[in-house]
């Protein structure tokens, strides 16, 4: 356990983002799961918007993030 104030601090601030960081991962795997079983434009919408974030917050990197937005949509085109 941190002993200093401003460790205690440091400890705090990273548990806050480790919950955040870990609920965004989880929604996007969450809604990527839900275009897999069933493609659609609206299930797509989410997806990039969860990609979007993830890139945002440094959580994906950006060819990542490019990467999954190629593979939702090729998906998608495949089950029209």
């Amino acid at each position: 356990m941190p002993i200093l104030k401003n460790a205690k601090k440091a400890l705090r601030s990273s548990n806050r983002k480790a919950t955040i960081n870990k609920d965004i991962k989880s929604k996007l795997k969450t809604v990527t799961d839900r275009l897999l079983k069933s493609p659609t434009l609206d299930n797509l919408k989410l997806v990039f918007s969860a990609i979007d974030k993830a890139k945002k917050r440094n959580l994906i990197r950006a060819n990542k993030a490019a990467r999954l937005k190629s593979q939702m949509n090729k998906v998608v085109v495949s089950a029209k």
